[in-house]
């Protein structure tokens, strides 16, 4: 088997297919973090849950402290983003895992989707950590993974195939003089880093409302953005 897309341009059986299309990458993605939540929900002590989110979130003072540095402290840049603070936290994080997630699976396949899901994460643990390093609150959730997909999504400039049946982004990742040419990309990069830095921030919280890490939004983002190339594969131009 190939591991290429078939050309933009094809159509016949491939425009008889549904116009939405969530691979199972995704589903097996979102029904794992709806697990977790579930089982930590009803099946755990309030006391035995923290102990999961100080063993598997992500705690940058484990690093810069003399803690004790075991395989949970080694594996928590990946496994806090399967961890969410509440049910409207996994249910956001979801509803954009299916969004950005879905066509650029499609376009990836799985390993690679997993891949990138896999840079994203540490990359935005890493950059929480560099701007927190003595930080001994747990960051969870897949917000920063996330957030690697959309950054991914900007370099197709959200070109998709769906009106000719094919859900996943077309074309080849833009140069980022093309990205910054389109109108559609530039406006959605203002607003998204608008919005986490005024929502990170804080501007018109409450004082007990949750922290938002922007900082590991941005972290993944930036990865997505600019390390998509890496993970991508070749479109196979139509012969006919």
């Amino acid at each position: 088997m190939r591991d290429t897309l078939p050309d933009e341009g094809r159509s016949g059986r491939a425009a008889r297919e549904p116009m939405f299309n969530m691979p199972m990458v995704v589903v097996a993605l979102i029904g794992l973090c709806v697990i977790i939540h579930l089982a930590r929900t009803f099946l755990l002590a309030p006391s035995a849950d923290l102990m999961v989110v100080l063993q598997f979130g992500f705690m940058p003072l484990r690093f810069t402290s003399d803690y004790p540095l075991d395989a949970y402290a080694l594996v928590s840049s990946v496994t806090y983003a399967f961890l969410h603070g509440g049910a409207a936290h996994l249910v956001v994080n979801m509803i954009w895992l299916a969004a950005f997630g879905s066509p650029l699976a499609n376009r990836l396949g799985a390993v690679r989707f997993l891949a990138l899901w896999l840079v994203a994460s540490v990359a935005a643990a890493l950059l929480h950590f560099a701007l927190h390093p003595y930080d001994p609150a747990p960051l969870v959730g897949a917000s920063g993974a996330i957030s690697g997909m959309m950054g991914a999504a900007a370099r197709f400039a959200f070109r998709s195939a769906r009106l000719s049946g094919q859900p996943y982004f077309i074309g080849p990742v833009l140069p980022l003089g093309e990205v910054f040419r389109s109108r559609i990309t530039v406006t959605f990069l203002v607003v998204w880093f608008v919005i986490n830095l005024v929502v990170g921030l804080g501007f018109g919280a409450t004082p007990d409302a949750p922290r938002i890490a922007w900082e590991a939004h941005i972290g993944g983002f930036l990865a997505g953005f600019f390390l998509i190339r890496f993970f991508d594969r070749p479109v196979a131009r139509n012969p006919y």
